[in-house]
């Protein structure tokens, strides 16, 4: 398989499904191709080192030179406004193919329903809950309390059908942020996979029992929780009783517009009670054509036939936007089985075409590979002959995995991932340039990164195919337009094209849900998203995340000190698989807390300092401890870390911080407020013997 970027000669056209595309003029770098839609092109980006323009309506901003005469696009399709109507898009172009699977259990193969089995149970489940007493309008809301499976696809699909709107809850949220999403968004009814999640409702149904009136439980309620519902006066069913009773009274339907909310997200965030982000149609809509539009000209063109894994939650916007892509070119969409020891055998068998994933996931893999190519001496010097070799394949555009190289060196590697990836998608933190263009090299397919927030429906700047660059996030969807704003106290300033990063388009959310002054606090009086991230324009006209607004303090010899900055520096050391940086301002310097990593630290400690045990005794060993701390600031050195940037001591904590021990988000983010509790002993220790 290769891929064509149209930055090249010898490329005279190509080739799209669904799509034409022709040349104007001379081929080559500064060609001007076109992509057919409707009555009117859409120009693409082939110069790649000129991916921007400016904005008519705000010479300050930017925009993708994608925009058809400046104009920022909203949709791609004039049959596909709204998500419902780019689901039943996509049982149309598939020919009602397959749409949802799963694996009943871990010995049977994956098991598919078609697009149209989806609308009709959709359809019962909306009718159903019209039928509960729920009104089929846009201030009705519902919640879901449920891991990745197909019945999370068809409560949403219902929910379209009568413009209600869904409010996703998680386990990592906690349970006082629970109560307050469920009181907040007045969540009457409340739909939950397992007995488990229907207990953790119960269990704290005094702070919400003047909201919540109604459990829907996926499998059978357990005594235990059917008694306590009972004493409690809440109704309980089963998913199949709700379809049931939908299909036993047919309503009809009232399907959502595009200004319709689609849903409410509420963020988990690293400090303080979660905010309700309120997402529409129109806005996911915006995200999905805006990067079908760019990706399609490449050959990277997603559709019926293809298949994306889902494990990322889909309580978050970055597994919504993705969903909604697959659903609107008729691909399918499998599930992993829940657990993710055993994603890599759910992968393997799946065979996605379409991998979405985050860069916690992404830096593992490259450890895992590099561990094991350092274990010889030749597979080492024939990998990094093979690497180079890749290397400059893709800094002339060609990607590809059928070299010799990948034969040779990569091709287990690429199985590893099912075999027939043709696009991998990371967001939701920045991934390091090294292990960008290490995983373009190897994996034979397009690896691009995006940049976004919830409140831009998950993405506001896309890498294009074929852009070989790394470090940055590409060039503004076609959806919106980016600015930068002066951030002073941190001496960013938007004529060194450098600031804070302000999004505005069709993809920028509509507000918190009953927040006036957050919202107010996120949103100007122009509409701009102000979204607390630092970013620079590269000359090429694409986005590079500089630094964090938020999460700074000063030290207190008034230096400003951005952890997350420092955090993504300290993470490329080979000893640690995760760190957190701490200081505030009565302090003169920076500590930390670091995470071993499992495999590579006993290693090195055998290997350079003749020391063996497993990672708990290794963590409390103060020539363990000395090696890591230098390693560090050997990084935070050839990074380009200020002194005072540098940790002056550090404790070794042996246990990954987790979404389930309460320190992670559920995309992988440090929650810094539970991080500070949770070792504020040792925090405070260090500092003591400091003094």
């Amino acid at each position: 398989m290769q891929y064509s970027t149209g930055i090249y000669p010898k490329m005279e056209y190509l080739k799209l499904a669904g799509a034409s595309v022709v040349t104007v003029g001379a081929v080559g770098t500064a060609a001007a191709l076109y992509l057919s839609q409707g009555p009117e092109p859409i120009p693409l980006i082939t110069d790649m080192n000129n991916q921007t323009q400016p904005w008519k309506h705000d010479g300050m901003a930017r925009i993708s030179r994608m925009c058809k005469n400046g104009d920022l696009l909203e949709y791609q399709y004039d049959d596909a406004k709204t998500l419902l109507e780019s689901f039943k898009r996509g049982a149309r172009i598939s020919n009602n193919g397959p749409c949802l699977g799963r694996k009943p259990s871990s010995s049977e193969p994956f098991e598919w329903i078609t697009y149209n089995e989806v609308l009709e149970r959709a359809k019962n489940v909306g009718a159903g809950l019209v039928k509960l007493g729920h009104r089929p309008v846009n201030s009705t809301h519902l919640g879901i309390y449920s891991q990745n499976r197909p019945e999370y696809v068809i409560f949403d699909q219902g929910l379209y059908m009568y413009s209600m709107v869904g409010v996703p809850l998680y386990d990592t949220l906690g349970t006082e942020a629970c109560n307050f999403i469920i009181n907040q968004a007045k969540l009457e009814t409340v739909v939950c996979d397992t007995n488990a999640k229907v207990k953790n409702l119960l269990d704290r149904w005094k702070e919400t029992k003047d909201t919540l009136k109604c459990i829907v439980c996926m499998e059978t309620m357990s005594d235990e929780n059917q008694t306590k519902a009972n004493a409690n006066g809440i109704k309980t069913m089963l998913f199949s009783e709700l379809e049931k009773l939908g299909k036993d009274n047919p309503v009809k339907e009232n399907p959502a517009t595009p200004d319709d909310l689609c849903l409410i997200c509420y963020t988990s965030g690293t400090t303080g009670l979660p905010k309700g982000a309120m997402l529409s149609h129109k806005g996911l809509v915006a995200v999905v054509s805006a990067i079908a539009v760019q990706l399609q000209p490449a050959g990277v063109d997603i559709g019926p036939g293809e298949t994306m894994i889902s494990y990322l939650p889909l309580a978050h916007s970055y597994e919504r936007m993705l969903e909604c892509y697959i659903f609107t070119h008729g691909a399918k969409l499998g599930f992993f089985q829940g657990d993710v020891r055993k994603l890599m055998d759910d992968i393997k068998e799946l065979q996605p075409t379409l991998f979405p994933t985050v860069p916690r996931l992404l830096n593992r893999f490259y450890d895992k590979v590099m561990a094991g190519v350092n274990a010889s001496t030749f597979k080492k010097f024939l990998f990094n002959i093979a690497l180079g070799e890749k290397e400059k394949e893709i800094k002339r555009g060609v990607i590809r995995d059928n070299s010799i190289w990948d034969q040779l060196v990569f091709k287990k590697i690429q199985a590893a991932l099912g075999g027939k990836v043709k696009l991998i998608t990371t967001g939701s933190a920045p991934l390091s340039p090294k292990v960008l263009s290490f995983l373009r090299c190897i994996v034979g397919c397009p690896v691009i990164e995006g940049y976004g927030q919830t409140e831009s429906h998950a993405i506001s700047t896309l890498q294009l195919p074929g852009d070989a660059q790394s470090g940055t996030v590409g060039p503004p969807l076609a959806c919106n337009a980016i600015k930068l704003c002066d951030v002073t106290e941190m001496e960013y300033y938007a004529k060194n094209n450098k600031g804070e990063i302000c999004v505005k388009g069709p993809n920028v959310f509509t507000g918190y849900l009953n927040d006036r002054v957050k919202t107010k606090e996120a949103l100007d009086d122009d509409g701009w998203l102000h979204t607390g991230d630092i970013g620079e324009w590269l000359p090429s006209g694409t986005l590079k995340i500089i630094d964090r607004k938020k999460h700074i303090f000063k030290l207190a010899q008034g230096e400003y000190i951005a952890p997350e900055k420092i955090e993504n520096v300290y993470v490329r050391s080979s000893l640690i698989s995760q760190v957190f940086v701490h200081g505030d301002s009565l302090q003169a310097c920076l500590i930390g807390i670091v995470v071993p990593d499992p495999d590579l630290l006993p290693k090195f400690c055998k290997q350079k300092l003749n020391l063996t045990g497993n990672i708990s005794d290794l963590a409390r060993n103060p020539e363990v401890k000395k090696a890591i701390m230098a390693d560090l600031v050997e990084v935070g050195k050839k990074s380009g870390l200020q002194s005072f940037e540098q940790i002056k001591d550090v404790y070794v904590y042996p246990e990954m911080f987790s979404v389930e021990n309460g320190l992670l988000t559920p995309t992988f983010k440090a929650k810094r407020q539970e991080l500070l509790k949770y070792f504020k002993k040792q925090l405070q220790e260090m500092y003591d013997k400091m003094a």
